[in-house]
This record gives C-alpha cells, structure tokens and sequence, in this order.
C-alpha cells in the first residue's frame, strides 16, 4: 500500500527535524558543556553533510541534495540574506514583547524545563544557550524548510508547501509549556516567514540563521532569565506607555524590512535560474 505523498512528505520532514535536535540535550547532561559543544558540532557537521547528499545511500544522495536547497554565492544575495534573516528575528521578539503587554508574561510556564542553574558559569550558560539555538535551527530547518517544504513545492506550488510546513512547525512546538493560545499566532507566523523565506532565497542558509538568531533570544531571555527578566505590566495597567510603541514600530519595521529583503532575494533567485536554463540551452545548441 503506498503512502500518500502528503503524509509521507510531513512525517520524513518531522523525523529529519527532531530526531537529530533531541542529540544534544544528553549530550549536554551527559558531557558538560565544554566537552559536550565539541560533540554536538562535530555531530551537526555529519549531519548538514548527511543532509545535503553525502554519505549513504547512494541512491538517495541526489534526493537529499535537492531537499537541502544550494547553497547561494553571491554577496548580494548573502547580503539580503542575512539581512532578512535579523529582521525576522527582531520581529518575531517584537510579537512576543506586543503579547504580553496585552496579558501577563507566564514566566514560570516559559522557564519550565530550561533551567541552566546546573552550569555554574554564565559564559557556558551562554555557550550551552548557543549550542541549543544552532542544534534546533540547523536541524528543524533542514527537515521542514527542507525535507517537507521543498518537495511539496515542486509538487503543489509554494503557498501550499509553505503553509503545510508551518502548520506541522507549529504543531510540533504546541506540546512546549509556553506554548499558550496567544504565541499560537506567532509560532506559526514564524514558520511561515521562515518558509517564505527559504522558498524565496532557494537556501536553507538563511532560514537557519534567521532560527538561530531567534533561539538564541529564545533561549537566553524568554526561556531561561540569563539576559534578564521581562518585567513590563499589561497596558490595561499602565496604558499606551513608550516601550509599548517602540515594541509596535519595531515589529512593523522590521516585518517590512524581512519582506522587501525577500522580495529581493527571490528576484536573484528568479534570474539565477533564468541565467542557469540558458547556459543550458546554449551549451546543448553547441553539441
């Protein structure tokens, strides 16, 4: 009995993502930090070169490079890249800074499960905070921008790949503590700026940065308390106050500034294809 292309495309991309991130919490527990960071990079270098064609299968290996995108050349292209990469963390935070001054931030419910006090040292805190945002990007990416996303795009177009690999992303992150009703709305527009973003660069690259820039804040502020403790009240409390607006400017500028660069991004993608397809015809007109 075949497996139907849709599930088998969700459940491939769900196991690449989670399987390889979950290696790096025993390690940690079992290793320590400075020793443990050295395995879990070695661990993640296997994995992106597994990911991205390496290794066996052979017969799999031309698949594999495909669902893991290209890895872009061009400064112009890496410098968009990036560029979205930031403002889609910096909006993603800003959402979270604009939710819970509408209700009360649950920092019990967000700290559940995250507690670093078994580092004595803040700077191996931080390398352990690192560690987690780089395994979690690098891994989910790769499964959802990649193994889910990108064959459903060759498939069914890229709004409904980007919206299926949002959904499983989002789905997969409500069984977290703070995952409450309100950061519901987040998580999956997080996943879909991530999948725009992904599908628009053709690159996994920058979907990962964008990941680990975001987890980075994740991990040290929201998750964990070692950058300092959200404090601000409700603005039922305290009314339309400045970081209220400084929080609503930053979301919307950075949301735009995330859009245009992937505007831009997919208009080089678009040409280097153009370009690629007629070197292409112009090399089989000269044999």
């Amino acid at each position: 009995m075949r497996v139907p292309v849709l599930l088998r495309t969700i459940v491939t991309g769900v196991v690449v993502a989670l399987v390889p991130a979950n290696v790096w919490p025993p390690v940690l527990f079992t290793l320590g930090v400075r020793w443990g960071s050295l395995v879990e990079i070695g661990f993640l270098s296997l994995f992106v070169w597994w990911a991205s064609g390496g290794g066996p299968p052979l017969t799999s290996q031309a698949v594999r490079k495909t669902y893991f995108r290209h890895v872009p050349g061009s400064p112009s292209q890496w410098a968009w890249g990036i560029l979205a990469a930031v403002a889609f963390a910096v909006t993603v935070h800003a959402a979270i800074v604009l939710l819970f001054r509408f209700v009360p931030f649950p920092a019990s419910a967000f700290r559940e499960g995250y507690d670093l006090s078994f580092i004595p040292s803040r700077r191996w805190q931080w390398l352990a905070v690192v560690m987690s945002a780089a395994s979690a990007g690098i891994c989910e990416e790769t499964g959802f921008r990649g193994y889910l996303q990108q064959p459903l795009e060759d498939r069914y177009g890229a709004p409904v790949a980007i919206l299926v690999s949002s959904v499983a992303f989002m789905v997969l992150h409500l069984t977290k503590g703070w995952a409450l009703v309100g950061m519901t709305p987040i998580v999956l527009g997080a996943g879909g700026l991530l999948g725009l973003l992904a599908w628009s660069s053709g690159s996994l690259m920058f979907s990962m940065i964008g990941h680990i820039v975001m987890d980075i804040g994740l991990f040290g502020y929201w998750w964990t308390g070692i950058a300092g403790d959200f404090t601000a009240r409700p603005i039922t409390e305290t009314g339309l106050d400045q970081l209220f607006i400084i929080a609503l400017v930053g979301f919307s500028v950075a949301l735009l500034v995330a859009l245009v660069a992937m505007g831009r991004l997919r208009q080089g993608a678009n040409r280097s294809t153009s370009s690629r397809a007629l070197r292409h015809r112009v090399g089989q007109q000269s044999l």
